[in-house]
């Protein structure tokens, strides 16, 4: 007979209708044929030690890759195979998924990298992110607010929520610091699949889907003002699983900066095209906006935790602090003894992440207007106060938020996510989106790429710390993150990880640290493990005041392998529970073993990712 916990995983796993659970995936609501396509049971695994996890982890002793793609994957490793390091080898894989996950990623978004150098022996991170038009203003922002939001905010789709593209330029910063291969020879796997044809998997191809849906109807609401360009290149049609996908034109885009380096996208013919595309379609941003864009290397900021791991993240304008801010409320309670997926040990989790989003919700944006410093949220003693807030026996009524949130002001944040790592040491952790979907809908002509529509996370408050402003980045959910852990009194690198799905992410970090720092899992099932997401509450893009989300008590999403005791007693202490429909994110993970020096790689089994070494 299979084991309870494995039973329970494996359902979370497959959305199995069998013994296990009735209850199927968001993605198999949506879909009746899916639904019945999975009505088959999981199997078992062989006995090997583990309770949970639906496969093994991969060991490799020279290097490794985690992506979200097979053949990006694939193509890190041959990257590193022909001498590149594993900055090389993620610019490689990162350029695939442009090409077979624009579900995620892709050229016109933004990036953000944690990088391990072990010639220097130091952690560098790099904030990709691009900033608003200077052209555009608030009131602009409210006018489409205004004709397409109900005034509330910034629309999803068109020209008001596209920022400038920060990934090329991260691209090229990351390989000026890192890399060894020439560019083009990085980008030419990419260019060859996208003149021959690409293989796109069940998930991708899914979302691909339900992209097309949404934006067409956007355009046909007026929000979107240019579809025909995005119809052409990803659209006609769809490509459905197993098919082939070509894109030529984001072939000769890339041929362009590969030949061009990175100002062929930012001040050459690339440039040009974009913002002849942007005033057709009355958009606000120019060539002035490209040509002004840099990334920024910034010094990352992290916590210890339990004094055996030291978990790093970027700060603001990321939301990579919320993590930390939970880690350092959870060290008081002993989640060990409580036991995983107890009532009491998510019960602690929830409340710390109410908590660390109140704060990120009035105090995380663009650090060079706000004013407050990246580590301010976890300075000494600040998240140990805020943690004793916690009570187990009920939650918490109205979550407030750390003074000076609201006074900040006055001093003067769909994904793809990879890992690689190579026979030197080196650690990548990267992270990359056009956020929502695959972006704004808006293709530049020719270019074979689509804009991001990462402004739509400003506030239109004119109080608040993260509103809209020109040349301004806007508050980003994507976050990478790196850990050290504590060999014999020595932090030393040990995890290159990330977990992708907006709000998702500070709870699915917190979440994989707790699984293999409380609860001892390995690699892969620490990710395959069931996760939970707490929704509700205030966000970065509300306004300072009136809205009443600091009593919104929210929702706990729970994947079905959550035990049904724990929903229920949840439910008693007062929570709004709903199972089994969590966003439970994509996870990538490369860990290092200090015994045997090889490194230990873990994908996220419920998407269509794989790692590999050798």
């Amino acid at each position: 007979m299979m084991k309870p916990a494995l039973c329970a995983l494996a359902c979370a796993a497959l959305a199995s209708l069998s013994a296990c659970a009735t209850a199927t995936s968001v993605e198999q609501r949506a879909d009746a044929s899916v639904a019945t396509a999975s009505a088959s049971g999981p199997g078992d695994r062989m006995l090997s030690g583990r309770d949970l996890g639906v496969r093994s982890a991969v060991v490799a002793p020279n290097a490794a890759a985690a992506t979200a793609h097979p053949l990006a994957t694939q193509v890190a490793l041959d990257v590193m195979k022909d001498g590149g390091t594993a900055v090389d080898a993620a610019i490689a894989a990162n350029a695939m998924l442009g090409l077979v996950e624009p579900t995620g990623n892709g050229i016109g978004g933004d990036l953000f990298a944690l990088v391990w150098d072990p010639e220097t022996q130091e952690l560098y991170g790099y904030n990709g992110s691009g900033r608003s038009p200077r052209g555009a203003t608030l009131a602009d922002m409210q006018a489409a607010a205004d004709k397409h939001e109900d005034g509330e905010g910034i629309p999803p789709f068109g020209a008001a929520p596209v920022s400038v593209p920060g990934t090329v330029d991260g691209w090229f910063a990351l390989h000026d610091r890192f890399g060894s291969l020439p560019m083009g020879d990085i980008l030419q796997p990419t260019i060859d699949y996208g003149r021959n044809g690409a293989p796109i998997p069940e998930v991708i191809a899914y979302y691909w889907g339900r992209n097309e849906t949404r934006l067409a109807e956007a355009h046909d609401s007026g929000m979107l003002e240019e579809f025909a360009n995005a119809k052409a290149t990803f659209f006609d049609p769809s490509p459905r699983e197993g098919g082939l996908f070509r894109n030529p034109d984001l072939a000769n885009t890339l041929s362009a900066i590969a030949d061009g380096g990175r100002d062929a996208f930012y001040t050459g013919t690339l440039a040009r095209t974009m913002d002849r595309y942007m005033a057709r379609i009355g958009g606000f941003m120019r060539y002035a906006d490209l040509a002004a864009h840099e990334g920024e290397w910034i010094e990352p900021v992290c916590v210890t935790y339990r004094d055996e791991v030291r978990l790093c993240e970027i700060g603001p304008n990321t939301q990579g602090v919320a993590a930390l801010q939970m880690l350092q409320m959870l060290e008081r309670f002993d989640l060990r003894s409580m036991g995983w997926g107890s009532a009491d040990a998510l019960m602690a989790q929830v409340e710390a992440k109410r908590l660390a989003f109140a704060d990120r919700a009035l105090g995380y944006s663009d650090s060079a207007f706000s004013g407050l410093a990246p580590d301010w949220y976890v300075r000494e003693g600040y998240n140990a106060q805020r943690g004793r807030l916690i009570d187990l026996s009920k939650p918490m009524a109205t979550v407030p938020a750390g003074s000076p949130s609201v006074d900040i002001k006055l001093q003067d944040g769909d994904t793809t996510y990879l890992s690689v790592t190579d026979a030197s040491g080196m650690m990548v952790s990267l992270i990359q989106s056009n956020y929502r979907g695959m972006g704004s809908g808006l293709v530049p002509d020719g270019l074979g790429f689509m804009l991001q529509d990462r402004g739509q996370l400003f506030s239109l408050d004119p109080d608040h710390p993260n509103v809209f402003e020109p040349g301004k980045r806007p508050f980003h959910t994507i976050i990478p993150g790196f850990a050290y852990r504590n060999a014999g009194g020595r932090y030393e690198p040990w995890l290159s990880f990330g977990l992708m799905g907006g709000g998702m992410q500070p709870q699915g970090h917190v979440q994989i640290i707790l699984n293999l720092v409380d609860y001892d899992m390995g690699l892969q099932e620490a990710g395959d493990a069931a996760r939970w997401e707490h929704r509700g509450g205030c966000e970065p893009t509300d306004d300072l005041s009136g809205s009443g989300c600091e009593s919104e008590l929210g929702t706990i999403w729970l994947e079905s392998g959550i035990p049904a005791a724990t929903r229920a007693e949840l439910e008693r202490r007062g929570y709004a529970v709903r199972c089994c429909q969590a966003n439970a994110g994509g996870y990538q993970a490369i860990m290092r073993d200090f015994d045997s020096g090889a490194w230990i790689a873990a994908t996220e089994m419920r998407k269509d990712g794989s790692a590999d070494g050798y």
